[in-house]
């Protein structure tokens, strides 16, 4: 497939980018949502590998990547729902693959247990579900409302620390360029670091109630050496236990952010259940 087509799109007061596989979009696509601290660049190797007949779109969510970076009224799942259905809208759009990893989880479930008759098939990656948060990740979102430590949580080592974290393979420094390339100023950092404290607990007792009404096809891929949520293994049994219909794949050789540890498996795996 060829590379992937950079494209922006206006919603509201609010500019978007994202990549998508066709310049004209089928009004059944395959959005790929991202997570922390990462942008649709994230999907650019599992995007070239897939071929269901629809168009595939990764976004970047606002406040990440070269989509707008608003650091007032945004990024609490109620503003992500609302943005990507006006996304949605704007391009014609009326069902949807969903692909989540990461913050994209909360962001894209949330969504979906609010549109469920938009919803065709959900793909989980590694990525939050529930409210019960392991006290890792308690701590990581601690962190950004402490002075100084959150500083460092958004400056260009903290990104770089995150993603090498997040990786079992090694990324080169063109790729970990591009994750810290949208944070270069003061604002945009501050962004970013917003997009944590927005976490709502409340909002994941939603999300874990609405996903039991969920009757679509599930499909589950994630990496066990995943030192950003050491629980992951048991988020995704509690899916299973909640979603019956839900495959789950393990991929032992991968990280947090197995597009990058293993994109071809990924696809690979995706593909076939977005194709049957």
């Amino acid at each position: 497939m060829p590379a992937p087509i950079s494209q922006f799109a206006n919603v509201g007061n609010t500019k978007l980018h994202y990549l998508s596989t066709s310049q004209n979009v089928t009004p059944k696509i395959t959005l790929l949502l991202h997570g922390w601290p990462t942008s649709s660049y994230l999907w650019r190797n599992v995007m070239k590998h897939l071929t269901p007949d629809e168009t595939v779109i990764a976004l970047d969510l606002p406040g990440f990547g070269q989509s707008d970076k608003p650091t007032q009224g945004a990024y609490s799942l109620d503003y992500y729902q609302q943005i990507i259905q006006q996304f949605l809208n704007a391009l014609g759009v009326n069902k949807v693959n969903l692909v989540v990893h990461d913050l994209g989880g909360p962001v894209g479930l949330y969504w979906a247990v609010l549109n469920q008759s938009k919803l065709h098939k959900l793909v989980l990656l590694n990525t939050l579900v529930y409210p019960e948060l392991h006290w890792f990740v308690k701590l990581f979102i601690a962190l950004s409302f402490v002075p100084g430590i959150r500083g460092l949580m958004s400056s260009q080592r903290g990104i770089k620390f995150a993603m090498q974290l997040g990786t079992t393979s090694t990324l080169p420094n063109e790729s970990i360029d591009v994750y810290q390339s949208p944070f270069r100023t003061k604002k945009e950092r501050l962004a970013l670091i917003q997009t944590l404290q927005k976490v709502s607990p409340k909002k994941l007792a939603t999300i874990a109630t609405g996903l039991k009404d969920l009757s679509q096809p599930i499909q589950i891929i994630y990496g066990t050496k995943d030192f950003a949520l050491p629980d992951v293994a048991n988020t995704m049994k509690r899916v299973k236990q909640d979603l019956p219909q839900a495959v789950i794949h393990k991929l032992p050789g991968c990280g947090h952010f197995l597009q990058e540890d293993e994109p071809e498996k990924v696809s690979a795996l995706m593909r076939e259940f977005l194709m049957s």
